[in-house]
């Protein structure tokens, strides 16, 4: 997983992009963790108790001392990514490119509650992944 990051900040812009925004006025934070703390927080937020694999916090915040605005936070369980892989075959590095436009996009203020916004929020997610050469899909 070496090299993973300038690789995935490369994902974030283009999702940034495909949405026609400009990357340098924004800002986020992704945060790797596991299932124990993606339970917890689905708990909390979602009153889910059971771990998923990506969570996004929207924020929406101006820094007035840089005039960037921060999106909010991605949180993603490497358990569920390590899972993904050995169930799917799917290379890490694509799952966590996956989640992290599926997350950024989620921040951007797409939803998949609906089958209109699922279908909506897909075809971005396939659109994005497919500059990347990624086919891999969440399964929901």
């Amino acid at each position: 997983m070496r090299g993973i990051y300038p690789w995935l900040r490369r994902v974030i812009q283009a999702t940034i992009v495909a949405e026609g925004m400009k990357v340098n006025r924004f800002e986020l934070t992704v945060a790797f963790t596991n299932d124990i703390e993606l339970q917890r927080l689905n708990e909390i937020y979602r009153q889910i108790s059971s771990p998923t694999d990506v969570l996004a916090f929207p924020a929406n915040d101006l820094d007035p001392e840089t005039g960037r605005k921060y999106l909010g936070d991605i949180v993603i369980s490497m358990d569920q990514v390590k899972k993904q892989h050995d169930q799917f075959g799917d290379l890490e590095k694509d799952i966590l490119g996956l989640l992290v436009i599926h997350g950024t996009l989620h921040l951007l203020g797409y939803d998949h509650a609906t089958r209109e916004e699922k279908i909506k929020m897909w075809r971005c997610q396939d659109s994005i992944l497919s500059q990347f050469q990624v086919t891999v899909h969440i399964s929901e």
